[in-house]
């Protein structure tokens, strides 16, 4: 055991064998002269050209060089000195908080808007004026004025002279119905989105022109309107023709829009929206456009965001129960209650 001698770890790089520091020769150590590398998967050597991918194969290259065992630890390469940072003041960063608008009174004073009249709508207005004074000189005192559109729905004849009356009528008898984007006569069922294939599409139904209603007189219409948004604006389109600009209005103030059309060739039928809005607008910076066939109104957004609707649903009215300060108030409705026909209950 005395005799025994002591093996030294030989350090050089790709060796890892122990030696005899007594049979140490030039020749004794094979291993890798250069450094290690890894790049891209691929592990090699630097001093030579062998590379691989697996592991263990890298482990296995043989070295590259011939020389004498070496026992003297390489020096491990010196770690990066941290710098200490001084203790600084950490200062809390708080989200900006934007000023809320305070929502005006829905009776707040109304502001009415001019409108910018399309050219189209201009050509329309004057082909109009001329028709209707040509009709006027043509058939003076006549019953029906020549140029009078037939009343029945999707009938396009216009009355001519007692002849037109002999035309066939071909019309819509139902109701116009627009749902989901759809739009259609509840008549004959004919969809599309389209809404002026809608307007154009020819009727289901025949029968005798209708030259005038009994109920034209302050005859409500209705028009169909929707509305659309941007990050900063909220735009109101109602969809009409053969509205009078200068008789129709559109009013606001920051949480109202009330809009009023008028239709002369209907003995002035009229269409009204009058909505209060779910959120503030800025008057002054909206505007409203009067096009042939619609009227566009582009509320700019008070604050810009995301509206989730246009509109509040309208409160109900809470009525009052009546109060009667004496029993003569309640003698004296005591014969009205009488005339009461009760009969039919």
């Amino acid at each position: 055991m005395a005799n025994e001698k002591i093996l030294l770890q030989c350090y050089n790089r790709g060796c890892g064998q122990k030696f005899d520091p007594d049979q140490n020769s030039d020749d004794a150590c094979r291993h890798h002269p250069g450094l290690p590398f890894f790049h891209d998967a691929y592990k090699g050597w630097s001093c030579c050209n062998k590379k691989c991918t697996d592991f263990t194969e890298f482990l296995n290259i043989k070295g590259c060089a011939l020389s004498k065992h070496s026992d003297i630890k390489p020096p491990e390469p010196e770690k990066p000195a941290t710098m200490e940072e001084p203790d600084r003041e950490v200062v809390e960063v708080k989200p900006m908080e934007r000023p809320v608008i305070e929502r005006p009174p829905i009776d707040t004073p109304m502001t009415t808007l001019k409108p910018n009249i399309a050219p189209s709508l201009k050509q329309q207005l004057q082909a109009d004026l001329a028709k209707e004074i040509t009709t006027n000189l043509i058939n003076e005192g006549d019953d029906v004025a020549v140029g009078t559109a037939c009343k029945n729905s999707g009938c396009a004849v216009s009355y001519q002279g007692p002849q037109t009356n002999e035309t066939p009528c071909v019309y819509h008898s139902g109701s116009p119905i627009f749902h989901e984007g759809m739009k259609y006569w509840s008549c004959c069922q004919r969809k599309t989105t389209d809404f002026n294939v809608f307007l154009n599409q020819a009727g289901c139904q025949s029968g005798t022109h209708l030259w005038r209603k009994d109920d034209e007189t302050n005859k409500i219409i209705e028009c169909r309107w929707d509305w659309h948004q941007t990050g900063s604006h909220v735009v109101v389109s109602i969809y009409a023709k053969n509205y009078c600009p200068d008789s129709s209005i559109v009013q606001l103030n920051p949480v109202r829009l009330f809009a009023n059309l008028v239709f002369p060739q209907q003995a002035n039928a009229t269409f009204t929206l009058d909505i209060e809005l779910q959120n503030v607008i800025d008057v002054k910076a909206s505007q409203v456009s009067m096009f042939a066939t619609k009227v566009e109104i582009k509320l700019k957004k008070a604050e810009p965001g995301s509206w989730s609707k246009i509109e509040i649903p309208k409160r109900p009215t809470i009525k009052q129960p009546v109060q009667f300060k004496s029993n003569a108030e309640l003698e004296n409705l005591a014969p009205q209650m009488e005339l009461v026909d009760l009969s039919d209950l």
